[in-house]
């Protein structure tokens, strides 16, 4: 352990797995409560998109994965109004839409091209500093959010139609979660990759509601147990030589099996 700490990149994938594991757990926390985590892995499929599509540009590849995020979260947030759309439908349209693009883009990249395998899981030992900063700013947005429209996020990820009759702005408050589902992704997806970013988006979350309902206990669950699965898998990655990733979703899988026994 001790070993590990000697090097600056052990120390900035630890630092990110606590730091992933901290937003996973509060944005995570209302996908699992609202029944969204088809929508948050649609997501993260189609922002895979804008990043082939970023590759071949030039450009950056997150901003291409930002665009494609945001726009198709847009329009997911809109979509429980339009009743003669099959949303599940939509979303699978849009997922694998979404990664043929990416692929096909990428495909037609000239010169080097991607390991496509990068994507899926992410390299959190390759972390940056600067991308470190980045998370700290989206997780303090995200809590300060979250604490302030606590109660109306509450309304929605239990009983969305009995809010909306409420007269609460429901389309408002899902466009807003649906946005910070988006802007989590798209800057998980380097460090952990789009697999990694959806089982930390839900399987901690998942497991702590087995333990615990009031949602404050689940969120501070849910952290912790992707606290442990990120360190975990970032040690075992470490020592045996293993992808981190892997490693990270099968620790975190042990949770829920404890939850479902």
């Amino acid at each position: 352990m001790l070993d590990m700490l000697s090097y600056d990149f052990m120390i900035n994938a630890l630092t990110a797995g606590i730091l992933t594991s901290i937003l996973c757990g509060i944005i995570g926390t209302f996908i699992v409560t609202r029944r969204m985590v088809f929508i948050s892995a649609g997501i993260s499929h189609i922002s895979f998109g804008g990043l082939g599509v970023a590759y071949f540009l030039k450009i950056q590849p997150l901003l291409g994965a930002l665009v494609f995020a945001l726009s198709s979260s847009t329009l997911l947030a809109f979509l429980p109004e339009k009743r003669d759309k099959r949303e599940d439908s939509l979303i699978g349209t849009l997922w694998s839409v979404g990664m043929a693009v990416g692929i096909i883009f990428i495909s037609l990249t000239p010169g080097f091209t991607p390991d496509l395998t990068g994507f899926l899981f992410g390299n959190i030992l390759t972390v940056s500093s600067e991308h470190l900063i980045r998370m700290l700013i989206l997780i303090t947005i995200a809590t300060l959010i979250i604490t302030f429209f606590f109660k109306e996020f509450i309304a929605i990820s239990f009983d969305y139609e009995f809010s909306k009759v409420q007269g609460l702005r429901v389309q408002f408050f899902n466009l807003l979660l649906i946005t910070l589902i988006a802007l989590a992704i798209v800057l998980l997806i380097n460090v952990a990759g789009i697999t990694l970013v959806i089982a930390l988006l839900t399987i901690p979350p998942s497991a702590a509601l087995f333990f615990h309902k009031r949602i404050l206990f689940v969120i501070l669950l849910s952290i912790i147990f992707g606290i442990i699965s990120s360190t975990t898998g970032i040690i075992l990655s470490f020592n045996f030589g293993i992808p981190s990733g892997p490693a990270i979703i099968l620790i975190s899988f042990l949770f829920l099996i404890a939850g479902y026994a």
